[in-house]
């Protein structure tokens, strides 16, 4: 009895529920009734509130006022008229330009920078896994196969005006602007041409933004790519907002990429806010510095340390800006013998800005923390020369700078003025040789290291960017050991080859001789990052690197010829690492702390490894330095040359190594090296005699005379017999 009376109960309740069902379905068509009863069509009130100081739009129903799907369909009418300002927005938007706006109060939520979460994500539904919400996040990339894990924006199942994308901020936020952009595809178009925007406090009651006329409907994309911004009438206070596309692409579907702007406002009882909130103690310059700000700060932190830095150019640009560069040494503005060479450069791509504003920081803060007596850094500058070049391509980054951190899209200013990528425009010696040891008889040899440029490379007509060339002359002139290349967009440290051995693959593991050494240079920077080792932390856009711990082989990435690094190792003794220090390129101002933080030691940590190894000086009987000498280390089919005080260094990994030294005209040595774990490397050097017939003929020079040729002497000896006859 009791059993079937709970069950008449229930059968009770569930008749009363879908009495009440059905009364709501009224508001939407039948045919949609499987999924349209959703929150989007409530519309009651919200509880929001204006931010102290300005004004407060009221978005209260009004009675006999049109639910809001039929509200929103107003803008198909004769009698909904856009104001002056949306006109305008449209206008711009026919001619395929971003919509720039004064920059706003706010800064980005986070879902580029993925300070938003994936579970803060949602929308109505989607075409499948890898077009979910998750993914539609401003400037997220998809894969080359757009498979079903990375795609490149949230794209909706249907393509109706009855489909939303929604945002969690976790707290009271001050809504204030929304950024849009179309699908990342190489075969499709998809964007979305206009929408609205609603908002919430419990993500069941949404208002609509809303104007004098009645629900806005804000201009959205012409093209898939151009980030469009549009700012709120007003701002809003809620925790939920929520996208409602209104008309799409007629030849496509409805598919977004965005970025929300907003405050979120003081709660000191979020626990989870308080939590994830980082912080720094540095006293820096925390913005984006144009050019003439940059070279204002290079001069402040050379005026504050003027005994530890040099300011200098290595060039200049397309359109004539000088490439700075800032030296910090005990001894800036020579070389000294026996102390090892570093370098940080960053925006080849001019648009990769997170890159350029680090190293600005990090001047600062090695300037700062030597005059506070920190005996890291003050060893650090005593025992290395360090460069830092911020800007490669002060013309791009230009580009970028005048729209802005959030409305540049992916590729605004990554190219020179002339339109040259320049972390690709170095000369492609990996071919040369690879040739050379596939063809074991052929009459060019090309040595393992040192390989010179092709003559073609150096003539006037090469499509070699100006600021290319400057690097070059820049890296022969001054004896590097390690460098590293920042740049922007993903998290994870790029080791060379870049470009694969086999000309019939895209992707495939191109291990230098070193390789032991770089990937133990590129976990010394990835394991040092706050962000890059973490297995909790989502892909940026298809590539999950946690397998190599942030790490990644170029050539297994994606083949590329001609680049820094592979130039680098196979022309000079440099070590260079491509160095990914942020999902984001261009990141808001108020992400710079962060990102200081997450990068700093890291920095640090990453030229204290040009210490790693050994190092020594390789003279004659007299003590003189022997330049351009030969270091090689048995096993390891890559050698190096000394600098011209006879100096070397050799980054290597703990262990003992056989290693031999030749010079032309001097006779060969070998020793044995031990490499330990502790910092600092170790003495290994040479003192080297010349041979039997350099002596001689340094001696025939000294008092005019050539040392006998025997081939020679027997041919003039045949010469006079035939006079004779």
């Amino acid at each position: 009895m009791i059993a079937r009376g709970r069950s008449g109960l229930c059968l009770a309740l569930c008749a009363l529920g879908l009495a009440l069902l059905g009364d709501v379905s009224r508001a939407v068509p039948m045919d949609d009734q499987d999924y349209y009863l959703q929150e989007i069509t409530n519309r009651d009130h919200y509880y929001s509130f204006p931010y102290p100081g300005e004004e407060f739009f009221p978005f209260t129903e009004q009675p006999g006022e049109e639910g809001p799907i039929r509200a929103a369909e107003r803008e198909e009418q004769p009698g909904f008229k856009p104001s002056r300002k949306e006109l305008k927005q449209k206008k711009n938007n026919k001619k395929g330009k971003p919509i720039l706006e004064p920059p706003p109060d706010c800064p980005p939520l986070g879902l580029e920078t993925l300070k938003i979460t994936d579970f803060q994500l949602h929308a109505s539904t989607a075409k499948r896994y890898g077009l979910g919400a998750h993914r539609g996040r401003l400037n997220i990339q998809a894969g080359v196969n757009e498979n079903d894990f990375y795609d490149g924006a949230w794209c909706a199942g249907r393509n109706d005006p009855y489909q939303w994308i929604e945002v969690d901020a976790r707290r009271l936020t001050k809504f204030t602007g929304v950024i849009t952009q179309g699908r990342n595809s190489l075969w499709s178009s998809n964007w979305v041409t206009s929408y609205r925007v609603l908002v919430s406090n419990d993500s069941h009651a949404w208002t609509a933004v809303r104007n004098e006329s009645g629900d806005v409907i804000f201009e959205g994309n012409s093209e898939k790519e151009i980030p469009v911004l549009n700012m709120l009438p007003v701002p809003l206070v809620a925790r939920y907002i929520r996208i409602n596309p209104r008309s799409w692409f007629q030849e496509g579907s409805i598919c977004m990429r965005l970025e929300i702007l907003g405050c979120p406002l003081p709660d000191p009882n979020n626990y989870y806010h308080r939590r994830n909130e980082m912080t720094t103690t540095d006293n820096l310059d925390f913005k984006h510095h144009n050019y003439k700000e940059m070279r204002q700060l290079m001069k402040t932190v050379n005026k504050m340390c003027p005994n530890i830095t040099r300011i200098y150019n290595i060039g200049k640009s397309h359109q004539g800006l000088k490439l700075y560069a800032v030296e910090i040494s005990d001894n800036p503005g020579e070389h000294e013998v026996g102390e090892p060479e570093f370098h940080y450069i960053a925006g080849a791509h001019g648009n990769e800005v997170l890159g350029r504003e680090l190293i600005l920081l990090l001047m600062q803060f090695m300037c700062q923390e030597y005059l506070a007596g920190n005996p890291r850094i003050v060893h650090l500058i005593q025992d290395t020369r360090i460069h830092l070049l911020p800007s490669v391509n002060p013309d791009g980054y230009d580009k970028a700078y005048k729209v802005g951190s959030e409305l540049g899209g992916w590729s605004l200013g990554r190219w020179t003025q002339d339109g040259i990528d320049i972390n690709n425009n170095f000369p492609d010696l990996n071919s040369l040789l690879w040739e050379s040891e596939d063809q074991k008889k052929s009459k060019r040899k090309v040595p393992n290291h040192h390989i010179p440029i092709p003559d073609w490379y150096l003539s006037e007509n090469a499509t070699v960017a100006v600021e290319t060339r400057a690097i070059i002359a820049w890296m022969e002139k001054i004896p590097f050991v390690l460098g590293g290349n920042l740049q922007g967009g993903e998290l994870v440290v790029a080791y060379p080859y870049d470009m694969v051995r086999s000309m019939w693959k895209t992707q495939d593991y191109t291990p230098t001789p070193d390789d032991h050494v770089f990937r133990w240079l590129a976990y010394s920077y990835a394991s040092t990052h706050r962000l890059m080792t973490d297995a909790r932390r989502r892909a940026c856009h298809t590539e999950d690197f946690q397998k190599e711990d942030g790490t990644v082989n170029g050539a297994s990435w994606h083949t590329v010829a001609g680049s820094i690094n592979d130039f680098s190792y196979l022309h000079t003794n440099c070590f260079e690492l491509s160095i990914y220090v942020g999902c984001d390129k261009y990141p808001h101002e108020s992400e710079l702390p962060e990102e200081w933080e997450n990068n700093r030691e890291s920095l640090i940590v990453f030229m204290e490894q040009v210490h790693r190894g050994i190092k020594g000086i390789v003279k004659d009987v007299h003590g003189k330095g022997i330049p351009n000498a030969v270091i090689s280390v048995e096993g390891v089919n890559h050698d190096i040359r000394t600098g011209t005080d006879g100096d070397y260094w050799r980054l290597l990994n703990p262990g003992e190594y056989v290693v031999g030294v030749k010079a032309e005209g001097y006779t060969t040595a070998t020793k044995t090296c031990e490499v330990g774990y502790d910092m600092g490397a170790t003495q290994c050097d040479f003192t080297i005699s010349k041979t039997n017939l350099a002596r001689i003929k340094e001696i025939m020079r000294k008092f005019g005379k050539q040392p006998l040729s025997l081939a020679a002497r027997r041919l003039r000896q045949r010469a006079r017999r035939w006079q004779r006859r």
